[in-house]
């Protein structure tokens, strides 16, 4: 494993694990919003999707470590964003 690879996983790892603790912390900080364990998870998802496509690619210039990190974050905040939604309309 080159040393940019170690980079880029580490820097996806990060971005998936950071989102999902904070996850965590909004949920239980914050009582209006409850985050339910699978939920949570989502982000992590994100980086086992991560893992198990990088077996044969890069797949094309999209493909790269950084915009998986953002996609990492971003379903943290989609999540985030449902869950307050649904505390706001009252579901």
């Amino acid at each position: 494993m080159g040393i940019e690879r170690a980079r880029g996983d580490l820097l996806v790892a990060a971005s998936a694990g950071g989102s999902t603790i904070v996850l965590a912390v909004v949920s239980s900080v914050i009582g209006a919003v409850t985050i339910g364990t699978a939920p949570t998870l989502v982000p992590l998802g994100v980086y086992l999707a991560y893992l198990f496509s990088r077996k044969g690619g890069p797949y094309g210039g999209m493909d790269t470590s950084r915009n998986w990190a953002v996609a990492a974050v971003l379903a943290g905040f989609i999540v985030l964003a449902i869950e307050a939604g649904r505390v706001v309309i009252g579901v």
